[in-house]
């Protein structure tokens, strides 16, 4: 249940910036953050080692590099940072967050992406060493793993609950699921993250004042009235985050691909990014946008082809009379649900009948996670390097290991994302990642959507605000009430 803020607003509150949520949080604690909101809650929380740059090659962000050999890095703090509990972050810091990754009892969905690192030495307080077990130029991408403070993590303190990171925000509090409360540290700015499933309602409460800030998720029509409106400003940017439909492989209905083929060339997505998004989304051919350094550009497209889709179904005797049955999970968000029915009815015409079934959040992703479903739509975000294709697609990478939802085992895919993860040059990884992605085009564990536009609406007394593509929320950074 919402609290309507304003009807009790003091002129203390009225300086609160208040951003709309489509989705709330699973969790504060980046160690076991897969999920959208949490992920860009915990990039104000915490900081990293490394960033990424518009190409998503690595860039300096606490530290800088360099490669001593193939197999040895030496990271070296650029900055001083200081924990939102006092403690000056230093490399016995950042070895106690990898080793806590890479032993935990509790296994991080992000160790797979990190487990060839075979010692870290700490050379003094701003100095670390990596030695890995196999030879990588590519390793400083993996090193954005948020930094926690080595006293906590030796205490089994509950980030969860109560994050302490060094960010530009620090944690105020969490009183309950569709509320987080953040200060920004260089002002004590406080914001209120407000969880609003419904968008329209979203739309109503900044009409109202009662958010100041929302972004995405929002269909074609919100995005055409609130763009009208004088009392609103706007921000829109290409997106690069990766809307897909994932399949239960160990299901026996969808065991042969052609079926994944006929549903992905059953799918009218021009018509569903220009009536559901208002054109605001970029057809997807893969999980990297074309301008990324891994990309494959010439990946094969199941463009729309309803015609082609009812010849392969009719091959394995289906009809529209005699119906292919799948159940469809997709989270009760109103966009969610929409989307879900005209994938339903762009089925339909090619003989699989969809059942749509729609879950809180929280339980269709518990669900997704555990492999409870048989087809399901999600989006990817934030994804910078090409160490997904084993995060996804390795059969050793079955959660909780890693976000092998489709369960898939293929030994000839497994063998070719080992070959690309351990090459010993960029170029040579280039051209061993872009046959993973003709080889996972050909399995088709995933249907490629789009690439979901950022849009973002604010009130008129809110400037500075920034927009990224990959949707994350460190425009907040800037921001100001006036």
């Amino acid at each position: 249940m919402l609290i309507n803020l304003s009807a009790c607003s003091t002129p203390e509150t009225e300086k609160i910036i208040r951003f709309g949520l489509y989705n709330v949080p699973v969790t504060l604690d980046p160690r076991y953050a897969t999920d959208a909101i949490s992920s860009r809650l915990n990039r104000l929380l915490y900081e990293r080692l490394v960033d990424f740059d518009r190409q998503s090659y690595p860039k300096p962000s606490l530290a800088t590099w360099e490669q001593i050999s193939l197999s040895h890095y030496r990271f070296t703090l650029k900055k001083e940072s200081v924990f939102h509990h006092g403690k000056h972050l230093t490399m016995a810091d950042v070895k106690a967050t990898y080793e806590n990754v890479l032993t935990s009892a509790k296994v991080s969905p992000h160790r797979n992406t990190i487990n060839h690192i075979k010692k870290i030495d700490q050379i003094d307080e701003k100095t670390l060493d990596f030695y890995l077990s196999r030879q990588d130029p590519l390793f400083p991408s993996f090193l954005n793993l948020s930094i926690l403070p080595k006293d906590l993590i030796d205490a089994e303190h509950t980030f969860n609950t109560k994050p302490i990171g060094s960010g530009s925000f620090s944690f105020v509090s969490w009183p309950y699921d569709g509320l987080v409360q953040l200060r920004r540290e260089r002002d004590k700015q406080l914001f209120e993250f407000i969880g609003i499933k419904d968008p329209t309602v979203r739309v109503l409460k900044l009409l109202h004042g009662e958010i100041d800030i929302l972004q995405n998720n929002l269909a074609a029509e919100h995005i055409d009235f609130l763009k009208k409106r004088k009392d609103l400003n706007y921000l829109e940017v290409n997106g690069s985050n990766y809307s897909y439909i994932g399949f239960n492989l160990e299901d026996k209905s969808i065991i042969n691909p052609i079926i994944r083929q006929a549903i992905a060339y059953a799918i009218d997505r021009d018509s569903i990014i220009r009536y559901v998004f208002g054109g605001a989304a970029q057809k997807a051919k893969g999980f990297f946008p074309n301008y990324h350094w891994a990309a494959n550009n010439n990946l094969s497209e199941y463009n729309f082809d309803p015609d082609k889709g009812r010849e392969l179904m009719l091959s394995l005797g289906y009809t529209q009379e005699n119906p292919l049955k799948l159940i469809f999970k997709t989270s009760n968000a109103p966009l969610s649900i929409r989307k879900a029915t005209i994938i339903q009815e762009q089925l339909k015409k090619i003989g699989i009948e969809i059942v749509i079934r729609s879950y809180d959040w929280g339980t269709f992703y518990s669900d997704i996670k555990q492999g409870k479903f048989q087809l399901y739509s999600l989006e990817w975000v934030g994804i910078k390097t090409p160490d997904i294709f084993n995060y996804v697609f390795h059969s050793k990478s079955i959660p909780p290991k890693g976000a092998n939802r489709g369960r898939l085992v293929d030994p000839e895919l497994d063998i070719l994302i080992e070959q690309a993860d351990q090459a010993k040059s960029m170029q040579e990884k280039k051209r061993l990642y872009a046959k993973v992605q003709s080889k996972i085009n050909q399995i088709l564990p995933y249907v490629s959507l789009w690439y979901m536009a950022n849009i973002s609406f604010f009130r008129d007394n809110i400037s500075g605000y920034v927009l990224y593509g990959d949707g994350i929320y460190d425009g907040l950074n800037y921001v100001e009430k006036n």
